[in-house]
């Protein structure tokens, strides 16, 4: 059956305007719309496109519309599933963004925040608890996730190298004698597509480095990088992207940064699309209006662009993949680390959002944060009860617990309650 254009555009735009709730909401609502009531994929290649975009740098879900596309209406209805993926929470993150750079130290906007930021706090832990049920199906995965938390709670152990080691630990003991497809590696017209969207890809990055415009270089430089090593989603590249943008560049700092995740958690499409909210901030305080636009189209094209690579290059081998034990371990493991990424996050968030002050501690190896108990916030504490309530006890939807705790947050700054 061949999709018309338009209704692909139609399907993927209603994906992209419903896709809140991370990774899991969004790969079953695709589900739902691609398997069980159109029939464009079947299960086994739902199923086969997921593992393998779960093997990739940067989010899953929106690889898997790109894959879903792909199979369509091939480039083309790749570029459509993708793109209509990830541009109505661009469009909403930048409206967002600049309203935040004009207003944000508003105190009407730092309560609704406030409320928003106590709901990620449990959106974060909700997430941990469907991830574990996933992933820690074996004792090796169980410890691969608890030394990956504390490998980056305890030591600060780069987040790349904790990647690394996961899928070497993951794959590991297994062996390459099953039989693997036969079909011959269409390895040619994989390397076109790298070829031509490396390019593509770079070419911005070698645009504004010739006209001198550092700012939007290092930016360019600092996401592409983040893009190639963002497994696990946003979700397991947080940390290590917040210490780079609040130490290393000092382009936002901590409360920023969280008050990025809690308007990315505001928005359809990929959490991801924080970077967007990162870049844009920068450049509002670096340069104004403009920059931050610039910022953000830059920041965006070198976040996703390779998404379309990976799958546009790749999705020829999916047949080809299946069935290699190795690569199937290493994806266990990298999953399994997610685990432990997700745990530490959960805890650094939660730290930051329920005490005034948190303070850094270094003993020897050890680069550990502890609160001080006496600025226990318990407003926050109030807020994340209640959108635990009604997340995990009663299954509201996310948008409408994100209002919830919104509208709460601001009502206690109204009547003057300590934050």
């Amino acid at each position: 059956m061949i999709v018309s254009t338009s209704e692909m555009i139609r399907v993927f735009g209603r994906i992209g305007l419903l896709s809140f709730g991370g990774p899991a909401a969004q790969i079953a609502l695709m589900h739902r719309e691609l398997v069980e009531e159109r029939t464009w994929l079947t299960e086994a290649q739902f199923l086969r496109a997921l593992s393998f975009c779960m093997l990739l740098p940067g989010p899953e879900a929106m690889q898997l519309a790109t894959y879903a596309g792909w199979k369509q209406r091939g480039i083309m209805g790749g570029l459509i599933g993708g793109g209509l993926f990830v541009i109505p929470g661009a469009i909403l993150i930048a409206i967002l963004a600049l309203a935040y750079g004009a207003y944000g130290s508003l105190p009407w906007m730092q309560a609704v925040f406030l409320g928003v930021k106590a709901t990620v706090v449990i959106i974060v832990v909700e997430a941990l608890i469907k991830v574990s049920k996933r992933a820690l199906t074996s004792f090796k995965y169980l410890v691969i996730a608890v030394l990956t938390f504390v490998a980056l709670f305890a030591f600060a152990v780069p987040f790349p190298i904790v990647i690394a080691v996961a899928a070497f630990v993951g794959a590991w003991g297994r062996h390459a004698t099953d039989a693997a497809p036969s079909i011959p590696l269409p390895w040619r017209q994989s390397m076109v597509v790298v070829v031509v969207g490396a390019t593509l890809w770079a070419s911005p990055i070698g645009i504004v480095a010739a006209l001198d415009l550092p700012l939007l270089r290092d930016i360019g430089l600092f996401f592409s990088t983040l893009a190639v090593v963002t497994f696990g989603g946003a979700y397991a590249v947080l940390a290590y992207m917040t210490q780079e943008v609040v130490t290393g560049f000092g382009w936002l700092t901590t409360p920023q940064m969280m008050d990025a995740l809690g308007l990315a958690e505001t928005t359809p499409g990929p959490l991801i699309l924080v970077t967007q909210f990162v870049g844009m901030m920068a450049g509002y305080l670096n340069g104004g209006v403009w920059t931050a636009i610039l910022a953000g189209l830059l920041t965006l094209w070198v976040t996703f662009v390779p998404c379309f690579i990976w799958i546009f290059a790749g999705a020829p081998l999916i047949d080809w993949l299946d069935g290699r034990p190795r690569l199937t371990s290493a994806l266990s493991g990298i999953t399994a680390a997610v685990v432990g990424v997700i745990a530490n996050l959960s805890l650094w968030f939660a730290l930051h959002v329920f005490f005034g002050t948190v303070t850094p501690i270094s003993i020897g190896p050890l680069q550990l944060i502890l609160p001080e108990i006496t600025t226990l916030q318990v407003i926050p504490v109030a807020i994340a009860a209640l959108a635990a309530f009604l997340l995990l006890g009663r299954h509201w939807g996310l948008p409408l617990v994100l209002l919830i705790c919104a509208i709460v947050g601001l009502f206690s700054a109204g009547f003057g309650l300590p934050l």
